[in-house]
């Protein structure tokens, strides 16, 4: 996700972003280095180096911090950026049980009833359009049995 601007605004004592679509607020309290009342915010911009996948900012101590959106993502608990990295998590798995398994890739292949260039799609950890479900019975034939775990955080 590529960001478009940010703006600190030290009443709220947060770093506001925002990307093509998307709004989004990061207290500073979740920020290190913190900006606090005696060390307040002097400049904020999105960072080009990080591909404007960031920002950074310097406190008026002289003191310099970067932050990537995923960060803030992970902070603000976006759905899609939760989905994708579940998602990611499922593919190095598969990626590693594939790694072990003594079955052969054109075997993988064939019990999944794809194509060569769909397998390596599957194994793509950077592909997000793939399908969870193909990527649960690529795990089945590997002798996995994957159970999903629903908790309420608030008891966790």
């Amino acid at each position: 996700m590529k960001l478009t601007s940010v703006a600190a605004n030290n009443r709220k004592k947060a770093f506001e972003l925002r990307a093509r679509k998307k709004e989004m607020v990061l207290p500073f309290a979740a920020a290190d280095p913190q900006p606090t009342g005696d060390d307040r915010v002097e400049e904020v911009w999105v960072d080009k180096e990080i591909g404007r996948e960031g920002f950074s900012y310097r406190l008026e101590s002289g003191i310099e911090g970067t932050i990537h959106v995923d960060h803030v993502l992970e902070y603000n608990k976006d759905p899609n950026y939760i989905a994708d990295l579940l998602l990611y998590k499922l593919t190095i798995l598969a990626q590693e049980k594939v790694e072990e398994s003594a079955l052969s890739t054109r075997e993988l292949i064939r019990r999944l009833n794809t194509s060569a260039a769909q397998f390596y799609r599957l194994l793509d950890q950077t592909n997000h359009r793939k399908s969870v479900r193909q990527l649960l019975a690529l795990l089945s034939i590997l002798d996995c049995d994957v159970e999903l775990v629903v908790r309420d955080r608030r008891s966790a």
